[in-house]
């Protein structure tokens, strides 16, 4: 098998693939290549071609990382989700191909189009702090946060079923989405970390002891935040990303997880949250008029939504020793105890 090829010797290893692979592109060049700081679950690389006969924004390299935060990651789920998601208006990217076997660079990896003149907010530093949304005027911050939410909408009227996105439901973990969502967070957080704080304990008994049947059953983005969405210099939605923990499940779990990051970047940092931000409750009555559904779980899944991405976390902390579990899930930690000691979400 192939051993993984260094990020430095990436361009050079990629080069005469791409040429047999993008049309006009025989004699091209990979330029202008350097890594995104955007995501740490999937390494990622911008390029752009000298030479080719076609002119385009320039494409994006993915593969997964050294060491993997999620002990199901599957390149080829996102993939499938981001090419099966092309024809429903989403502005997803255009994938081009996929390598998973033993490919020349060592790694499964997978080649898409770049969304040219677009920026998305920034997560560390905060987008309360720094970033486009930062600089962005009320008006501009309002019709990014919107359009947030009407892109997460947008994917819960999808047809999974049409689709073909029935590979996402997990039922190894059980016979409803919710119980799956339950049963497969319990496994993956004591994967990352084989001693667990004891309020995410807590946490896993509450969600066991607190299991429900959804109204409606929808894809989830997984990820849905600002800052996987790439914004035009208009504030309008130019791209739709990051597929890496889509799933079949709650519609509300989205919104959970969206509300859940914004406390993160502002409340549990210390930052007011900007001028022209819609607040909980307004993004709330939004989504369930977007929708045409009330939201009645928001406290489950927030509490889901706090423990899954300890998954990640806790992976870094006991795997790649990256500072102490409280020093980077801290605010987990946090919302967990404010949502399980009795506060309102």
């Amino acid at each position: 098998m192939t051993d993984r090829v260094s990020p430095d010797e990436l361009p050079s290893a990629l080069e005469p693939i791409v040429r047999e692979r993008i049309p006009g592109a025989r004699k091209a060049k990979i330029v202008n290549w350097k890594r995104t700081e955007r995501g740490f679950s999937t390494e990622t690389y911008l390029f752009e071609l000298d030479g080719a006969e076609h002119t385009s924004a320039g494409y994006v390299f993915r593969r997964p990382p050294e060491v993997a935060l999620f002990p199901d990651y599957d390149l080829r789920r996102q993939y499938l989700v981001t090419d099966r998601l092309t024809p429903t208006g989403l502005a997803v990217p255009r994938v081009r191909w996929i390598e998973d076997g033993d490919t020349a660079l060592g790694t499964p990896y997978y080649v898409m189009d770049r969304i040219a003149d677009a920026e998305a907010p920034s997560d560390f530093p905060s987008y309360h702090t720094a970033g486009s949304y930062f600089d962005a005027d009320e008006r501009g911050r309002a019709k990014m946060w919107w359009g947030c939410m009407e892109t997460m909408a947008q994917i819960h009227r999808l047809d999974h079923d049409r689709l073909r996105l029935g590979f996402l439901a997990m039922p190894e973990f059980g016979e409803q989405p919710v119980e799956q969502a339950v049963n497969y967070l319990d496994w993956a957080v004591h994967w990352a970390s084989p001693s667990l704080p004891p309020v995410m304990e807590r946490a896993l008994t509450w969600l066991r002891e607190n299991l429900y049947e959804p109204e409606h059953v929808t894809l989830c983005w997984g990820d849905a935040r600002m800052s996987n969405i790439l914004y035009a210099r208009d504030h309008t939605v130019a791209g739709v990303l990051d597929w890496e923990m889509a799933y079949l499940g709650d519609h509300e779990a989205d919104l959970a997880w969206l509300l859940f990051l914004d406390w993160a970047c502002s409340d549990f940092e210390g930052h007011p949250r900007l001028p022209g931000t819609p607040n909980r409750e307004e993004t709330i009555a939004r989504y369930e008029e977007l929708t045409g559904r009330p939201v009645r779980n928001l406290r489950f899944n927030e509490v889901l939504a706090a423990v899954l991405l300890s998954v990640p976390l806790l992976r870094l902390s006991t795997h790649l020793q990256v500072g102490e579990h409280a020093d980077i899930s801290a605010f987990c930690i946090r919302r967990l105890e404010d949502l399980l000691g009795g506060a309102q979400p």
